[in-house]
């Protein structure tokens, strides 16, 4: 068994939209703020690609659990491990995804 780095789990992955290059204006174009010029698109571009990261860890994840059940997996930490990143990515997901709609609700509240 080999010790890797955990993937998709950097700000470049999941929390891309408030990384340094592109700063808050993804969030800002999201919302089609003029004056902020494709960062629209740069933050859907950023979601969609922590999206297909998300279900790419799923399904390893899905995958070596099938693997450890028939017997096919030499390590079953590997099984684990997958589960465990899967579920935190997932969780995280799910936490900015309910940060997001909080911030759009109190945003429409601020313009009634």
């Amino acid at each position: 068994m080999s010790i890797e780095a955990i993937g998709g789990m950097t700000p470049a992955g999941l929390l891309g939209a408030l990384s340094p290059t592109t700063g808050l204006g993804g969030a800002a174009g999201a919302a089609g703020v003029p004056g902020v010029p494709g960062s629209g698109a740069v933050f859907g571009a950023t979601l969609t690609g922590s999206i297909d990261q998300l279900q790419a860890m799923q399904s390893t994840s899905k995958a070596l659990g099938v693997a450890a059940v028939t017997g096919d997996l030499d390590d079953v930490h590997d099984y684990t491990i997958a589960s465990t990143q899967a579920s935190v990515a997932l969780e995280l997901t799910a936490a900015l995804r309910n940060k997001a709609v909080e911030a759009f609700s109190e945003i429409m509240r601020m313009q009634a």
